[in-house]
């Protein structure tokens, strides 16, 4: 663990330093390059040899589609607490997203013309849930609910196999909760490419979603442009505003639910208003981490990826992460405070607030998508909602009397711009 303290010469620096995340290496930047190029020229061919290579599958063209009555299959075999998991996190998921469901609106400009807009769901949609060593069953609800919300036609989901060419249960199980049935048991950048390009099997998709490892995030930055995407969401962040009502035991079990995610990338936060919160979280974390199934690759994260600041205030925190803008945030303060801070810190991907709002709530059950910003994205950008999946047009409805209204500006406009044809187009309708 690295200590920073906020009143540091040198502490500005030593932060941006620290928060600054290395572009794709040359290496991964050419091998999805030539993985992409690959699939868009031999198509199925190419996506059955990466599937060998990388998951040691032996998958031809028509393997690649799971049927339906397999995601039927998984969903009763999965054991009776699991199911009933994924029915709640469901209805939570649904529930929150319904209510951020945009309308169309109309209404009267200042000419008396009709003007508004209308939104469409994407006619079709790809969804990357990562699978391997640990298949995110989660991520299937925080993206295929939302498209289901928003109306899209056709939703094609693609997921890892492992060797022998099985996805869990959990994935399957999920995507028949949510009525998907276009699944295709294809990961990693070769599953990217038959979304942007697709092959004789596979129809190509508008728009890509999901998360993925720096290989897929890398592809879909590749893919950008022939196909959109949501987001390139990256290794796990949590970053932890604490002060003296903040329960180290708490605290120390957040930080690691973060840094097991193992990639080595992780980068977890925590800005404590003094010195003994800090001492008190790490003590904490070096007894919980011998509980853990992945404490090695947790520690990993530890060493590398972790950083406490002693903060002399909590305005100065806000401070922090309004530059960090964390992936997850979580305010363990005194009620007062987690008020003020909510409305001071504004470049969040999701904040939790108080001692009992862990991040995991919000990965699982709370409601909002857990695919959110990560690397400072949350600067400019918000984490997955419905409003992604659809496409908002303007609408705008004119009769002569409005023209009438309007000409006079738009003939400055044309005058200033040298645009006589565009002033002519509504002279003209007079």
């Amino acid at each position: 663990m690295r200590i920073l303290h906020h009143v540091s010469k040198d502490f500005s620096t030593e932060l941006a330093a620290f928060c600054r995340t290395a572009q794709a290496p040359k290496e991964i930047t050419d091998s999805v390059a030539m993985i992409l190029a690959d699939v868009r020229q031999r198509g199925d061919e190419a996506i059955s040899y990466y599937a060998a290579k990388f998951d040691s599958a032996k998958l031809r063209g028509r393997d690649f589609p799971v049927k339906p009555a397999d995601l039927a299959a998984a969903a009763k075999r999965l054991p009776a607490a699991e199911h009933r998991a994924l029915v709640a996190a469901h209805a939570s998921i649904d529930d929150f997203h319904r209510h951020a469901l945009p309308l169309n609106w109309t209404a009267k400009n200042k000419h008396g013309a009709i003007v508004g807009e209308k939104f469409d769901p994407i006619r079709r949609v790809g969804l990357y849930v990562p699978g391997g060593q640990v298949p995110l069953v989660s991520t299937v609800l925080m993206t295929a609910t939302l498209a289901k919300i928003a109306g899209c036609p056709e939703i094609a989901v693609f997921t890892p196999s492992n060797a022998d060419g099985k996805v869990a249960d959990g994935v399957l199980a999920a995507l028949h909760l949510v009525g998907v049935t276009e699944v295709y048991r294809i990961g990693g950048v070769q599953a990217i490419g038959a979304m942007a390009y697709g092959t004789t099997t596979i129809q190509s998709v508008d728009k890509i979603f999901g998360p993925g490892n720096a290989y897929v995030c890398e592809a879909k930055r590749q893919v950008f442009g022939t196909v959109g995407v949501d987001s390139l969401p990256g290794p796990s962040e949590v970053m932890i505003i604490a002060d003296e009502t903040a329960k180290a035991t708490f605290v120390a079990a957040d930080l690691l639910a973060q840094a097991e995610h193992g990639s080595g990338r992780e980068k977890i936060y925590l800005a404590a208003t003094s010195v003994d919160i800090i001492n008190a979280v790490a003590s904490e974390i070096r007894t919980q981490l011998q509980l853990l199934s992945r404490s090695e690759k947790t520690q990993r994260v530890l060493n590398e990826g972790f950083l406490a600041i002693e903060v002399k205030s909590l305005a100065q925190a806000a401070e922090i992460a309004n530059f960090v803008a964390p992936e997850h945030l979580e305010l363990i303060v005194a009620d007062s405070a987690a008020k003020k801070l909510t409305e001071a810190i504004t470049t969040a991907g999701a904040i939790m607030i108080g001692n009992h709002t862990p991040t995991a709530l919000g990965d699982f059950v709370a409601g909002p998508s857990h695919v959110l910003p990560t690397a400072r994205a949350s600067r400019f950008s918000s984490g997955l909602r419905v409003a992604d999946f659809l496409r908002r047009t303007s609408i705008v409805h004119y009769e002569r009397e409005h023209v009438k209204k309007a000409e006079p500006t738009v003939a400055a406009f044309a005058t200033m711009e040298k645009l006589d044809a565009h002033g002519r187009s509504v002279r003209i309708r007079l």
